[in-house]
């Protein structure tokens, strides 16, 4: 596509518009006519999508004006002239981004990849930028033109609705994190960090001793969302923050979630709380290790076993019969398919095969209530209390007090239990410790946060659950995953239904001497079959 002579950008910045009508006037008139201004007088309205000629017409009269700095033209080749002219007078004068060069490749159909060299300038430092991103041309829908389809990420991909590109001295410092035994923690080498160190730099770069530098980065709408860094002209000096991960676990965490898409793992060390690892696979970089909000499946059995244990109804060794259906006040809870009923079955035999009836028939005994189960979530795993400090945005847990078909659905991980993989480390570690010990990230001695505290387990019941965990991890529905892992080991599975999936996500939490994982798998299955992996692999690496 012929380009010609390219115009210099005067100034380092976009002309707005030229004369006394000004921007404002143009976008009044774009604004009646659909977008992008009116076709000739007389013209017929066109139809149907844009044929290819209009595709490269409209496409190379967009780029060209958008390398002049012309906003007022290059806008009005898009659907949303006056959102476009916003955010391109930001890349020229708030960015400072300059020299722009477009390079278009060939289209596909009415989709136009292109690559973008320019340079940022700001302060006497210069740095070249290069990117690429890609454009629809759509027909207006008044006028019948072929127009770019305006999105934010035509500027830059990394753009969303309401950001905008600033170029400036960092808000805060950068970070240069490290790891519990002083290995240097990159996005680069663990991009499941990218966000966690995202937020720690955030959170803590005025604390950890660094000076600001000067970056390009895309400044989010969200008054709480750090700023996305695109390009460093002047690096400042990072200041170094310690924080609890190892870089051998993460590192073993970043590989195993590879295995399956949204999938996500936490480690923690029981006798500190210390987070050992956490890890994404995610195709939005939702942190959802720390921040997901999801029913637990079967993995609650720990907490509901405590509470059946610390209220006198059972104890590992006592009844917990399992028949093949139990009914909760009209509703039918069944266990997996193929699984034997036991009505002679223990609390651990009931516990390390899983079954769901088995729980559901001991929880209307006395002198459990409907908020029992909250009681012991709260008071001695202390989830669901909004008051952890891990030092990164985290969820802690929600167990409601409930009545009706709930109530037996939040006993097997159901019904109106949230949890993510770091809740459920953190019960293990509860469960196998009989302390609760808040996990956490960064020190709370370098901010002095106050660390969230807990009654925890009587030694009695935190016994009977680490042994019930072992016979799971040996002989049950764990047992397969942690096949082959030496030492003390111990685990429960859990599968969870979630209305309009076909398959169940899979749930699998762990522990090995001192290390506790857990770890989801979206629509995985069983919790042995694709959560069960995920946390062996930590677990084997956590020595």
């Amino acid at each position: 596509m012929g380009r010609g002579v390219k115009v210099a950008v005067i100034g380092g910045v976009f002309a707005v518009m030229v004369g006394g009508a000004g921007y404002g006037a143009y976008n009044i008139v774009s604004a009646l006519d659909g977008g992008g201004g009116s076709g000739s007088a007389g013209t017929a309205k066109k139809s149907g999508p844009p044929d290819g000629d209009e595709v490269a017409e409209t496409t190379e009269k967009f780029f060209t004006a958008w390398e002049k700095g012309d906003v007022a033209t290059a806008a009005s080749y898009t659907n949303n002239a006056s959102v476009a002219g916003t955010l391109l007078t930001a890349y020229g004068e708030a960015a400072h981004i300059t020299g722009v060069k477009i390079t278009p490749s060939a289209a596909t159909g009415t989709r136009v990849p292109f690559t973008v060299e320019a340079k940022v300038s700001y302060e006497g430092a210069t740095k070249p930028l290069t990117y690429k991103s890609e454009l629809t041309v759509v027909r207006g829908e008044t006028t019948g033109r072929a127009l770019v389809d305006w999105r934010p990420s035509v500027v830059h991909p990394r753009l969303k609705d309401g950001d905008t590109l600033v170029t400036e001295e960092s808000q805060t410092p950068q970070i240069q994190a490290v790891g519990r035994n002083g290995t240097v923690l990159t996005k680069e080498k663990y991009p499941s960090l990218g966000p966690v160190l995202a937020t720690l730099r955030e959170k803590y770069g005025d604390k950890a001793g660094g000076t600001p530098g000067v970056e390009l980065v895309v400044r989010h709408t969200a008054a709480d969302a750090p700023d996305t860094p695109l390009l460093t002209l002047s690096e400042g000096e990072p200041g170094k923050l310690r924080t609890t991960l190892s870089a051998t676990v993460q590192a073993a965490a970043e590989k195993a979630v590879q295995r399956y898409g949204e999938s996500s793992v936490v480690a923690v060390k029981p006798s500190t709380g210390e987070v050992l690892a956490v890890a994404n696979n995610r195709a939005d970089g939702f942190n959802a290790a720390f921040q997901g909000r999801v029913a637990p499946g079967s993995t609650m059995k720990i907490i509901t076993a405590a509470m059946l244990i610390d209220n006198g109804v059972t104890s590992m060794n006592g009844p917990a019969p399992c028949p093949d259906t139990a009914t909760w006040q009209s509703q039918t809870f069944k266990n997996l398919t193929g699984m034997e009923p036991n009505e002679g079955a223990t609390l651990a035999n009931t516990f390390m095969r899983s079954c769901n009836t088995g729980f559901i028939k001991l929880i209307d005994e006395d002198p459990l209530t409907d908020s029992s189960l909250t009681e012991e979530a709260e008071e001695r795993f202390g989830l669901g209390r909004d008051d952890w400090q891990t030092g990164v945005v985290s969820f802690d847990g929600s167990v409601p007090a409930v009545s009706g078909p709930d109530r037996a659905a939040n006993a097997i991980g159901q019904g109106q239990v949230q949890m993510n993989p770091l809740n459920m480390a953190s019960v293990t570690a509860t469960a196998i410790t009989g302390e609760f010990r808040q996990p956490y990230l960064v020190s709370p001695d370098l901010d002095g946060r106050r660390l969230a505290t807990a009654e925890g387990l009587p030694r009695s019941t935190a016994d009977q659950l680490r042994q019930m965990m072992r016979l799971t991890a040996t002989q049950g529905t764990g047992a397969a995953a942690m096949s082959g892992l030496g030492g003390d080991i111990g685990a429960k599975t859990g599968s969870a239904e979630v209305d309009g999936n076909a398959t169940s996500d899979s749930w699998f939490t762990g522990f090995r001497g001192d290390v506790a994982a857990a770890a989801m798998v979206q629509q995985g299955g069983h919790g042995g079959d694709a959560a069960g992996p995920i946390v062996a692999d930590v677990l084997r690496a956590g020595g």
